[in-house]
């Protein structure tokens, strides 16, 4: 299968290695000192279970040049999406599709305004994962999960063909039936999980151990949850329940990306997960005040240094 990494960070690096290193043919998307690196040196990953080392990984700063490919895996950061959407029609020229694994629910619907709605797929990333080097990718914990899905059953045959691919490059990778649900089950937790550790300056070993932090962060994924349900989307009656619990056996140092991105001063991703959660609230009638508080406290950080 001819795989197109569009972000060599952490999720496209991680995943992308895996995959190349399983025998597809993989072209990484990166730029500067990181796509410099993966050139000469290769792309390397850390993990807990060993190192892997893509020594042959083929990168390029020009998604044009790779030609049409079977999955284009689109991995920038949120506020990407939009401009990189209509680089990859060369990309797709041949019948294939993107699959945008952001962390929010946006990218899927930014893709099909510039790729068309066929082109488009569904993807969840779970892995703890930064670039701590150019050329070097460090994955934190054990956790490594992709979940793909087809809207509507639009390509369904490739999206599947890709999981299956995952699966045997010896990543936990899974087609789901309903990608929307799926997405909204990751972006209800994630979107309470970046808002809380941003806003503490806390990993959740501290928000959890509080029981007014833990109430803050229970009430922002109820608020989530209930925006998705108003939305028409089907979450379980015990999702709350089950989202504590998740939380309750991460490691408690742990903080969500926009939270070691505010640290950094780099720019956040907070208008599309507790910014999102406010607007969707808007439009659905449906009340979000942590999120809103989350939102209109983080605002004047969310462009980083340029802020």
């Amino acid at each position: 299968m001819k795989i197109a990494v569009i972000g060599a960070g952490g999720v496209g690096g991680y995943f992308g290695a895996r995959l190349a290193n399983a025998g597809h043919d993989v072209r990484f998307v990166a730029r500067g000192a990181h796509l410099d690196a993966i050139r000469h040196h290769g792309l390397r990953i850390e993990h807990e279970s060993g190192p892997l080392h893509v020594a042959d990984a083929k990168a390029t700063d020009d998604p044009a040049s790779i030609g049409p490919a079977d999955v284009t895996m689109c991995c920038v950061k949120l506020w990407d999406v939009e401009a990189t959407a209509p680089k990859l029609a060369p990309l797709v020229a041949g019948g294939g599709i993107v699959i945008p694994f952001q962390n929010g629910i946006d990218a899927p619907e930014m893709l099909k305004r510039a790729l068309g709605r066929e082109a488009v797929a569904g993807g969840i990333a779970y892995v703890a994962a930064i670039i701590v080097s150019p050329g070097v990718v460090k994955v934190l914990g054990a956790m490594g999960r992709m979940r793909v899905g087809a809207f509507d059953g639009v390509a369904e045959d490739r999206v599947r063909a890709f999981a299956d691919a995952g699966q045997r490059a010896g990543i936990d990778s899974e087609m789901v039936p309903d990608i929307r649900r799926a997405l909204w089950e990751k972006f209800a937790m994630f979107a309470a999980m970046s808002g809380c550790t941003a806003l503490a300056r806390q990993p959740i070993g501290v928000i959890r151990a509080d029981p007014e932090m833990r109430a803050m962060f229970e009430s922002a994924v109820r608020e989530a949850v209930d925006v998705g349900r108003a939305a028409g989307v089907t979450l379980a009656d015990d999702y709350v329940a089950g989202q504590l619990a998740f939380i309750d056996g991460l490691p408690a140092g742990m903080k969500a990306s926009m939270a070691n991105d505010l640290a950094a001063s780099r720019r956040l991703e907070l208008p599309w997960l507790s910014g999102a959660v406010v607007r969707l609230g808007r439009e659905h009638g449906v009340p979000t005040p942590v999120h809103a508080t989350i939102h209109a406290a983080l605002k004047p950080f969310a462009g980083g240094l340029a802020a």
